[in-house]
């Protein structure tokens, strides 16, 4: 990885202040906070490059645990948190390989939906049918029912969501975000 610019340094920060801003809107709805974070770090891997993405990814559900101290990821924080930060990386990686490798306006939708996708499909196996059902014991029936839909169904939603205001925001500002000396 190449040193990173006082612009890039600053780019990761604001988009790092956005995602953890949204956060306190979370327990308001999902649908606010989580396209507005899934944007944030797919903007930034564009941006970036994929190492900040994968970093911001790792920070957002600690942050967001931190910030909402969701009962559910309470419940079982050490495999939680690494799962919803695998969901978001792939959402990046899929983006980030798509837009970068295919080089054509309908790569980044593409790579997008896609990774929205993945991530849904991951979630929902990992930690909707596996971490949920096996670790989290503690919680009632219906926190887990509300978890599970939340962490599959929900995921995909408000990581579509994110697609489309990524699309929009890259098509018209990205080319001010990314370094020019690359």
């Amino acid at each position: 990885m190449k040193k990173l610019s006082t612009k890039q340094i600053v780019t990761g920060g604001a988009l790092l202040a956005i995602m953890i801003i949204s956060m306190l809107f979370k327990n308001t709805s999902v649908y606010i906070s989580g396209p507005i974070v899934n944007t944030c770090l797919v903007i930034a891997t564009l941006a970036l490059g994929p190492v900040v993405g994968i970093i911001l990814s790792c920070i957002a559900p600690i942050a967001s645990f931190i910030i909402t101290g969701s009962p559910v990821v309470a419940a079982c924080p050490y495999l939680m948190i690494p799962a919803i930060a695998l969901g978001n990386i792939i959402i990046c990686v899929c983006a980030y390989v798509f837009y970068k490798n295919l080089k054509k306006k309908w790569a980044l939708p593409l790579g997008l939906v896609i990774g929205s996708v993945a991530k849904a499909l991951f979630m929902g196996i990992v930690i909707s049918k596996f971490i949920l059902v096996v670790f989290c014991t503690s919680l009632p029936e219906k926190a887990i029912a509300v978890a599970q839909k939340t962490f599959s169904i929900t995921q995909l939603f408000t990581a579509l969501i994110a697609s489309v205001v990524v699309c929009l925001v890259w098509w018209s500002c990205g080319k001010f975000l990314v370094n020019e000396s690359k």
